[in-house]
Parts: C-alpha cells; sequence; structure tokens
C-alpha cells in the first residue's frame, strides 16, 4: 500500500497500529478469538488444580461442621481419597469454557474499543487513557459473564461430588453431559444461567481490573524503560507510551519478567476484588437441581453467609485463589501477547 495512501503507517508520529478497518479489522477480530482460545486454554491447565480446591472450600453446608480446615488440608484430603488426577476432575467443560471466556474477553474488549471510536467519544489517533481502557474491560466482562456461567454451572457440580458419605470421601462424579441433563431436566435451558448474577458482578469488576491492572502496570514500566533508554525518550517514542500491548504490536515487547509481573496483578485483582460475588456464585451452583427447597436468591444466599461465617466465609478459598491466578494470568498474557506479535492471519 502506497505511503501516500496511509502516511500512518510509515510515519515516524505513526498512529495507533489498531486504527485498521475492513478486513484487517475482521482479521484482527479472528486473531483475538484463535490466539485467546489458545492462551485461555494454556492458563486453565495451571490453574484447575487450585480452582478444585477454591470451589470445594466454597461450597462446603452450612448445617454441617466444616470438612476442610483450610487449602492445604483441602489439598491434602483431595489426594488422599482421589489422587492427583481427582484434583483435574472435569476439566472437560472447563477447557472449553476457557477458551470461550478468554477470546470472548479480547474479543469484546476490541469491540468496545471500536464502539468509543465509532461514538466520537476518543479519537484513533490517540491512545485510549487508562480510565477508558478499565471501561472496555468492565463491557467486556459484561458479555462475557453470559457465555461463561452455563459453563462454570456444569464445572462447579463436577468439582463438587453429587454423592459422599458421611465421612466426605467422593463416590461418584458426574460427567458433563450427565450434569446438563440434569439441570436441563429438572430447571430447563434457564437453569443453566443459575448464578448469573454473580457471574456478571464477578466478570464486570473483575474483567476492568484485569485489563485495566495489565494496562497500567505496562504503562509503569514502560515510562520505568523510558528513563533508561535513551532512545525511548523521544517524543515518537513516549506518544506510544499508553497504548496497550494487547494492541499495539508495533511496540517493542517488554522483557518477559515485566510481562508477567503485568500478567500476575490482573491476574490478582481481578480474583480478590470481587471474591465474595464468585463465592455466592459457586454456593448457587452447587445445589442438588433435584431439591425441592425453593432456589436461593443471590442476595439472601449472601446474607446467610455473612450471618453464618461473617467476612471470612465471604472470602473462603481467596488465598488460594488470588495464587494460582497469577501464573495462570502471566502465562495467558505472554502467550496472547506473543502470538499477536509473531504471527498474523491477514
Amino acid at each position: 500500500m502506497a505511503a501516500t495512501a496511509t502516511p500512518e503507517f510509515t510515519s515516524s508520529e505513526a498512529s495507533p497500529a489498531f486504527s485498521v478497518k475492513g478486513k484487517e479489522a475482521l482479521m484482527d477480530a479472528v486473531e483475538d478469538i484463535v490466539f485467546g482460545s489458545i492462551a485461555g486454554v494454556a492458563g486453565k491447565y495451571i490453574e484447575y488444580p487450585f480452582d478444585t480446591v477454591k470451589v470445594r472450600l466454597q461450597s462446603q453446608p452450612d448445617h454441617l461442621p466444616l470438612r476442610y480446615t483450610g487449602p492445604l488440608d483441602c489439598f491434602k484430603q483431595s489426594l488422599r481419597s482421589d489422587g492427583f488426577l481427582g484434583l483435574y476432575r472435569g476439566i472437560s467443560a472447563p477447557l472449553v469454557g476457557a477458551a470461550l471466556e478468554t477470546s470472548s474477553l479480547f474479543f469484546w474488549e476490541r469491540v468496545a474499543r471500536e464502539a468509543f471510536f465509532k461514538a466520537g467519544l476518543y479519537q484513533r489517533e490517540k491512545p485510549l487513557p487508562l480510565s477508558a481502557l478499565w471501561l472496555t474491560g468492565a463491557i467486556s466482562g459484561a458479555f462475557t459473564s453470559l457465555v461463561l456461567t452455563p459453563v462454570e454451572l456444569v464445572k462447579c457440580k463436577i468439582q463438587v461430588p453429587a454423592k459422599a458419605s458421611t465421612d466426605g470421601m467422593v463416590h461418584r462424579s458426574p460427567t458433563p453431559l450427565a450434569v446438563i441433563r440434569e439441570v436441563f431436566r429438572h430447571q430447563g435451558l434457564r437453569g443453566f444461567w443459575n448464578g448469573q448474577l454473580g457471574t456478571l458482578i464477578r466478570e464486570t469488576g473483575g474483567c476492568a481490573a484485569w485489563f485495566g491492572s495489565k494496562e497500567t502496570v505496562t504503562l509503569l514500566f514502560r515510562h520505568l524503560n523510558s528513563r533508561n533508554t535513551p532512545f525511548s525518550s523521544s517524543p515518537a517514542s513516549l506518544k506510544h507510551q499508553n497504548l496497550p500491548t494487547t494492541s499495539e504490536t508495533s511496540l517493542a515487547p517488554l522483557p518477559l519478567w515485566q510481562q508477567a509481573v503485568a500478567g500476575a496483578s490482573a491476574g490478582m485483582s481481578y480474583n480478590f476484588l470481587f471474591f465474595p460475588a464468585d463465592t455466592i456464585k459457586s454456593r448457587m451452583q452447587t445445589v442438588s437441581v433435584s431439591s425441592t427447597a425453593p432456589q436461593v436468591k443471590f442476595w439472601d444466599e449472601g446474607v446467610a453467609i455473612w450471618r453464618q461465617y461473617g467476612l471470612k466465609g465471604l472470602y473462603r478459598g481467596c488465598g488460594i485463589t488470588v495464587a494460582r491466578s497469577a501464573p495462570s494470568s502471566a502465562f495467558i498474557f505472554i502467550i496472547f501477547d506473543a502470538l499477536k506479535g509473531r504471527f498474523h492471519l491477514a
């Protein structure tokens, strides 16, 4: 393409590379979906055993003494009763969910940015401020929650044994298809979105923190690096320091350890800030679908946990969740950014 037709791609004062239209915009969206799916699956393999422990801690019944005293005790008992592979029970549905979730997050985040540009709120020629990136993350999470709730419902019902002996040992683990059939038979299609409000709160706020924290830490590292690199302090270079690395491929990638720190901060922020919503959601989704008791509403479930266990009950399993999210999220962003920077489907 001639330089006179697209001067922004050849000038030293170049406009952001994500200013693309037509076929290029479509291929960028396809890349978000494909590369996001790959990154999500990789991250899920890392975090899933910890997620199993988290769900088992969260879903302990109120009317019985606590089966697990903490994450380490839950790990020990799970390994003793199920073996190591037992911690990966039900991973097939979450792998699909991880691919859908991560690709959906990156896809809808791009759609939100494009909507801002078309609405005239921001100019394509200028980098989005961090506040806008936090907002696009929230929008992305809201749309993704609709996809994620059914997947997490199936996952939670598999991770928590449907039937257990009086000592809590697992004797039967339902398959994903068995769970799907049971939910549909008792609650219909609507039953798959049980806990949607919890997922919506967690994903909207959490994804704002996920994208926002990652881009904030990335920006801090770029400013720090610019002080130590004479070339980076030029006006043309500083102009692009606010651009997200997930979108701006013309920028030199951060050192690997800085990418890892930025990604880890994103995962930890996502999981900690809205963890109570996830606890309530898990409790709602692990109730037997054949139960004749009326379905408990989101706020009622939260009040019940608060009255019996206080704030500690709402954050049960939070420590292990935040710990496992650091390496998982770091790998997701590193893999996604690397694929976006090295492979182009267009």
